[in-house]
């Protein structure tokens, strides 16, 4: 049995006998552990067994409430459109939400009832385990404690799909006159997400055999930083960045690495702790990619170490001039680099983890290998050891491709360094802002 504490970032795991823990632990003494390109570290937990939920492996057990687990949610879930896109129709009845702790917005755990116990059955086989969105937003489930559910209105904390209307007849109460324009703009939507994204085809292992289960979900694109659709900063939209090399790294550097993830807003070293910045960013959720991407990555010889900030917002004190000469403050909330300023923006970035490949576009046609080969030279960059560039169409006015380094870190300070550099073309008006991202590709 494994339970997930992604608030510390650690896994209960149960064996089922002392010799099978004592041999995981042994091993992992002896021979590092990577997941997902990290290192786990593996010790004896004080618990001699994991609480389980009632019901959790009893399929007879006549329940019909699931308790579903949303884990590592890097983009917005509501309850309102949690059915929309992330479940086929398997007859729910009632959503009902658990709000997370202050500051812990990394787990949301929500209670659904279904029609019977077979289609809870059929719930928790075809979608334990699966991702709303790619590599994110995965769903855990378990049969719940609770065999009934009572709620009282439909909004974005519970709703009860068997009572569509449910609580809106007391809106108008107390009213003595006619709204001027009605409940609400013709545009605006009750679950509060756009238009969705194209059909997308449910894997075939989370297909449950049933003539009456839609084999295409509609996914939503994930919405825009919500500091430029709402204004103001929401609780934990900083990160606090340790281990940067204070000779090479400066607050546009980490702009570089960090706007991969999510909009910056303003970058600060810290005068008392060298080596350390505070980056404030769109959002809690950019926030929350920068940490699971960026966390541990080594740059300049040095490994980074990135948390969430106690602080809500960076504040331009205690300025000084960095190694460089460069200010050790910078705003980058105008900056037109965030990749993540409207929703349109937003859908083309793909959220990747470094790699040892580069995805370099919006470079002018002349630009060729050898202008990339003196480019990693003039900045003291390792060189790449392969080039690849893609056909441009006719109508075509720059350039794209992939590059690859030697190794994942030689690549990720290569970007750091290079990213959003200008390359001016003879008699051109305006330079070219070369963009870097991590390819999807692992090799060329």
């Amino acid at each position: 049995y494994v339970m997930m504490m992604p608030f510390k970032r650690q896994a209960l795991v149960e064996f089922e006998g002392v010799e099978s823990a004592k041999k995981c632990v042994s091993f992992a003494a002896e021979e590092p552990v990577y997941i997902a390109g990290q290192q786990a570290f593996f010790n004896y937990s004080t618990s001699k067994r994991i609480t389980r939920p009632g019901n959790t492996d009893d399929p007879s057990g006549g329940n019909k409430v699931l308790l579903l687990s949303i884990q590592n949610p890097l983009y917005p879930i509501t309850v309102v459109g949690f059915f929309s896109f992330g479940f086929p129709d398997l007859g729910s009845l009632r959503v009902f939400p658990f709000c997370a702790p202050p500051g812990q917005r990394q787990l949301l755990n929500l209670l659904c009832r279904f029609e019977s116990v077979f289609c809870a059955q059929k719930a928790k086989a075809a979608l334990n385990g699966a991702d709303i969105y790619a590599g994110c937003c995965t769903l855990k489930i378990e049969y719940a404690r609770p065999t009934r559910l009572n709620v009282i209105r439909n909004d974005n904390d519970s709703w009860d799909y068997t009572k569509p209307y449910l609580g809106r007849r007391d809106r108008g109460k107390g009213r003595q006159r006619q709204a001027i324009l009605g409940e609400h703009p013709s545009s605006f939507r009750h679950d509060g997400y756009g238009s969705h994204g194209p059909l997308l085809p449910l894997p075939s292992r989370y297909r449950m055999g049933s003539r009456d289960t839609p084999e295409l979900v509609a996914y939503p694109l994930p919405q825009a930083s919500s500091s430029y659709m709402h204004g103001g900063n929401p609780s934990g939209s900083v990160v606090m960045v340790s281990g940067l090399h204070q000779l090479k790294m400066n607050c546009s550097r980490v702009f570089n690495l960090f706007c991969l993830y999510g909009n910056i807003e303003k970058v600060k070293f810290m005068k008392t702790i060298p080596g350390t910045a505070l980056v404030e960013m769109g959002d809690e959720y950019a926030v929350e990619r920068a940490v699971t991407h960026l966390n541990n990555v080594k740059l300049f010889g040095k490994r980074l170490n990135v948390c969430v900030s106690k602080q809500h917002s960076v504040v331009p004190s205690q300025i000084f001039e960095l190694e460089d000469g460069t200010s050790s403050y910078k705003d980058f909330a105008m900056s037109k680099n965030n990749r993540f300023t409207s929703a349109g923006q937003a859908s083309k970035n793909i959220i990747q983890p470094p790699s040892c490949v580069l995805h370099y576009y919006n470079v002018p046609l002349c630009v060729t290998e050898e202008t990339f080969v003196k480019l990693c030279e003039d900045h003291e960059v390792l060189g790449f050891i392969k080039y690849k560039v893609f056909d441009p169409k006719p109508s075509a006015k720059t350039l794209s491709g992939l590059l690859e380094w030697e190794c994942k870190t030689d690549a990720v300070e290569a970007l750091t360094v290079l990213n959003h550099y200008q390359i001016r073309v003879p008699n051109g008006s305006n330079p070219y802002t070369l963009k870097l991202c991590f390819s999807t590709s692992s090799h060329l």
